[in-house]
């Protein structure tokens, strides 16, 4: 029986694949997202940090320097607020199709998980309103294609900060409006950034990990899936099950081969379309008899990923 999470506390160090993929997708109900306490005391921790060094006038990069190019101009404190806002405005240029809602579930969810961790210099309340987007359900409408790669999801995540500050476009009971729309009908604010939370926002590889998580957990339903089929295909042909034996699978201990060998005794146990022993027909064609072999392979690659 599949397993119903009525709620996630996030800490930052303890989020599941499978915790993520309820949130992405509902089923078989949505579960709702809390910060944990501990979090938000090191959360708050980490934003006085980077107020004390705007009070001291320490140089930091991102925080009382530009970006990029800019590393060595030096920001006023006046200008602390409009260079967070502007580092989100100027990176929100993505192309491409918008992610589907579970994508973008995935992506809210696993970003705030990040900066559950209290290391980004993000403020409580900046984090909790995405925890808040996430559970009245407003989807910031981000496009597929802009990614830097290892070096940050920065567009994206630009798309998804977009609506925090109240800019952009979202998702919410089916209809795409404004993200100032969106929250204003949810009841909730949106955010002035303050200094940092702009960076936080945007660097991360939060994108590319919501889109390898969900494809991993298609992966393994094709996987499931081709024991299914292959089952089908060796009764549509009476072939023999000896070839799944555990003992041959046991000489050469991949766990992978011998979870599908298993798994295909168990799904073609007690078929009347399998031959039993035939002294004249030994053997099946290798795309019957080595499915645990190749279908090892495949695990093996999405076992990794996962």
């Amino acid at each position: 029986m599949e397993q119903i999470l009525e709620e996630i506390v996030l800490d930052g160090e303890s989020l599941t694949f499978e915790q993520v993929i309820a949130v992405a997708y509902g089923a078989p109900s949505v579960p709702r997202v809390f910060l944990d306490d501990n979090a938000a005391v090191k959360v708050m921790q980490s934003a006085n940090a980077v107020q004390t060094l705007l009070d001291r006038g320490e140089i930091a990069y991102g925080i009382t320097t530009g970006f990029g190019a800019f590393k060595d101009k030096i920001i006023s404190r006046e200008e602390v607020e409009q260079l967070q806002r502007n580092i989100v405005l100027s990176h929100a240029v993505g192309v491409g199709d918008p992610f589907d809602v579970p994508t973008t579930r995935a992506i809210m969810l696993i970003r705030a998980n990040t900066l559950a961790r209290g290391h980004s210099g993000i403020r409580f309340e900046t984090l909790q309103l995405i925890i808040d987007c996430l559970n009245h359900g407003i989807h910031p409408i981000i496009p597929e294609k802009g990614s830097l790669g290892a070096s940050g999801d920065l567009a994206p995540l630009a798309h998804m900060a977009c609506v925090l500050i109240g800019e952009g476009e979202a998702e919410y009971n089916g209809k795409i409006i404004s993200g100032r729309e969106a929250l204003a009908i949810a009841g909730l604010e949106p955010v002035v950034l303050a200094a940092k939370e702009g960076l936080a926002l945007t660097n991360g590889t939060t994108i590319m990990t919501a889109v390898g998580l969900l494809e991993t957990a298609k992966a393994m339903k094709a996987a499931d899936l081709a024991d299914v089929a292959g089952s089908m295909s060796l009764e549509a042909l009476n072939g023999t099950v000896m070839a799944f034996d555990e003992r041959i699978h046991a000489l050469r201990p991949h766990p992978r081969q011998m979870e599908t060998a298993k798994r295909l005794r168990e799904l073609l146990e007690g078929s009347n379309f399998v031959r039993d022993f035939d002294p004249t027909n030994v053997q099946d064609a290798y795309t019957l008899r080595c499915m645990p072999q190749v279908h090892e392979a495949c695990r093996d690659a999405i076992t990794y990923a996962e």
